[in-house]
């Protein structure tokens, strides 16, 4: 492939929040170009019609699984639910078609041979790799709050979450039902949730993730509670976030906690509000990220743009871009 020749990237199951803001990353990349949008409930119409950044004739289809290696795309990204991305990878592999594959999904992200990409903290192991685990949302942000301390951990790091609606997705559940979610917040999955074990599956540490879901739309707050192995003083632990993310565009250190009104439609993850105990040997710590952008569109966009060998951060706005509502 010439340098300068598109790269044609297919979106399975485009019609979903992720799914919008992936198109929206791609229309404006100067290198990725849109092969297909799979969506059985828009199938046939126009995809500007629905997402006003992308200005092309494209028009959302609904091709079988059977059919999707045939279209030529040189990646795929499977914006799908959980426990639907292995038929689809099983119909790639009985076609021999070899594309990169970025599943959004939680379905390989235990599966040893399947590349998990959290650059930040992963990019090393990348030795191209063409299938790509896309980490979760809320386990993206515990992992950036919680590695800059992780060979000081005595302990569980317990994890109080709290999460837009829109990470509840599009079918419609009590956890994105905005009248219910009114003057409310909703624990669920308060044991076991899937983020809990990827997070200590990675880190090889356990972790306890308490989350609930807020009114708000879109964006993460996490509260990160750390038992110490040996005291710190407040300027040591900012040297060691500072000094472990400085080169990180993506993530930001900050000394007051961040606000998650302040990260929706932010492409990058937020740390802060760094607090000790007398002893010195317990960390309080807050994190946001925009669910739906670096715990999702935007780390895909990261992992496709090193699985094709393209500076990292191309085609990702690094300042605060729209804020998309509930539609």
């Amino acid at each position: 492939m010439a340098d300068s020749a598109p790269i044609r990237l297919g979106i399975v199951g485009a019609r979903g929040y992720v799914g919008a803001e992936l198109i929206r990353l791609v229309a404006a990349h100067p290198r990725f170009d849109l092969a297909y949008v799979s969506s059985r409930g828009l199938d046939g119409q126009r995809v500007a019609d629905h997402n006003t950044d992308y200005n092309g004739e494209l028009r959302y289809s609904a091709p079988s699984h059977e059919v999707l290696p045939a279209l030529g795309a040189d990646a795929v990204v499977l914006a799908l639910p959980n426990g639907k991305a292995a038929e689809i990878v099983r119909a790639f592999d009985e076609a021999e078609a070899d594309p990169i594959i970025i599943d959004l999904s939680a379905d390989f992200r235990f599966d040893p041979s399947w590349y998990y990409g959290l650059p930040e903290l992963t990019r090393k192991a990348y030795s191209g790799q063409r299938r790509i685990s896309n980490p979760g949302c809320y386990a993206t942000a515990m992992q950036l709050a919680i590695a800059p301390m992780l060979n000081v951990l005595e302990g569980p790091v317990a994890c109080f979450g709290v999460s837009g609606y829109s990470g509840a997705g599009t079918t419609p559940s009590d956890k994105n039902d905005p009248d219910k979610l009114r003057d409310n917040l909703m624990p669920y999955a308060l044991t076991g949730h899937v983020h809990e074990r990827e997070v200590s599956h990675r880190l090889g540490h356990a972790v306890e993730f308490m989350p609930h879901v807020a009114p708000h739309f879109r964006g993460i707050s996490l509260t990160v509670n750390l038992h110490l192995s040996i005291a710190f003083d407040h300027g040591e632990v900012l040297a060691r976030y500072h000094g472990r993310y400085a080169d990180e565009p993506l993530v930001r250190v900050l000394d007051d906690a961040p606000w998650v009104s302040r990260i929706a439609g932010s492409q990058h993850v937020e740390i802060g509000g760094f607090t000790l105990s007398g002893d010195g040997k317990r960390l309080v710590l807050v994190a946001t990220e925009d669910n739906l952008l670096k715990g999702a569109a935007t780390q895909a966009l990261q992992n496709l743009n090193i699985a094709f060998g393209l500076d990292e951060f191309l085609g990702i706005p690094l300042q605060q871009q729209h804020v998309e509502s509930a539609a």
